[in-house]
């Protein structure tokens, strides 16, 4: 394993991070904030509890992982397009780099900047509402595995797109509704029994699921499927990303 490599695209990504803190940094943490202002207060005094949760704590975990999910893509798709919109990627691929080592450098780093946001908006939240962590371990664990599953999308989405407009589709049409209708702002059980079925085919309840577990000890769907689902996503990713380095496939042509 060439550390020396991944260590330089790594930095290289991050550099880029810092250099739009305002952006990349700043701008999520503000617009989860108004989410807090908006649900939290306006409506969140109209509705008492949410399974015996304040509303407003009750939609913490939610935000935390629409910002992390939709921060983690961003990053990652446009970190190896860029590349390859401006033809630098030939200079990597040529380089003795192995696919594995470019997609730790640049699938790490996305992931460490939506942990950033992860974090720095969780720490925001208890300016608003009073937040309680039952199983801090659990929840880093579920925080981490949702930055790398998704980064690794975020990297395909990357090499998908043939150009800007692209980059945007899937998360915008795709990955923020199913948040949204995955029960960040509400539990599933206050669904009709038709449409708790239906929501039980978005895989991103089982990931809402489970990081709310960890916070509150309580969920619409068992732990083990929530694990089970994150581990299942993540493997698919990382088949398709070897897939895409195996045959070359919108790299080299």
């Amino acid at each position: 394993m060439n550390w020396q490599a991944i260590l330089a695209i790594y930095r290289s990504e991050m550099a880029r991070t810092f250099r739009t803190l305002l952006q990349s940094v700043v701008s999520p943490v503000v617009s989860t904030s108004l989410y807090f202002v908006v649900f939290g207060a306006a409506i969140g005094s109209r509705i008492d509890e949410v399974e015996g949760l304040p509303y407003g704590a009750f939609i913490v975990p939610g935000l935390i992982m629409l910002s992390v999910m939709t921060q983690a893509i961003s990053v990652a798709s446009f970190g190896i397009y860029f590349p390859r919109f401006i033809g630098t990627i030939y200079e990597l691929l040529s380089a003795p780099v192995s696919f594995m080592e470019i997609v730790i450098g640049y699938v790490g780093a996305a992931a460490t900047k939506a942990l950033m946001v992860g974090v720095i908006i969780l720490a925001t939240s208890f300016l608003f509402v009073p937040v309680s962590i039952a199983h801090p371990m659990a929840m880093v664990a579920f925080l981490v595995l949702t930055c790398v599953s998704f980064s690794l999308l975020g990297f395909i989405i990357g090499i998908w797109a043939r150009n800007f407009e692209q980059l945007q589709l899937v998360p915008l049409l795709i990955v923020t509704p199913l948040v949204f209708l995955g029960g960040s702002f509400y539990s599933i059980s206050m669904l009709p029994p038709f449409w708790q079925t239906v929501a039980l085919f978005n895989p991103v309840v089982y990931l809402i699921s489970g990081f709310r577990w960890s916070f509150f000890g309580m969920a619409d769907v068992g732990i083990e499927a929530s694990l089970l689902a994150i581990g299942l996503f993540t493997a698919l990713c990382l088949a398709v990303v070897w897939w895409i380095f195996r045959t070359g496939w919108r790299i080299r042509t």
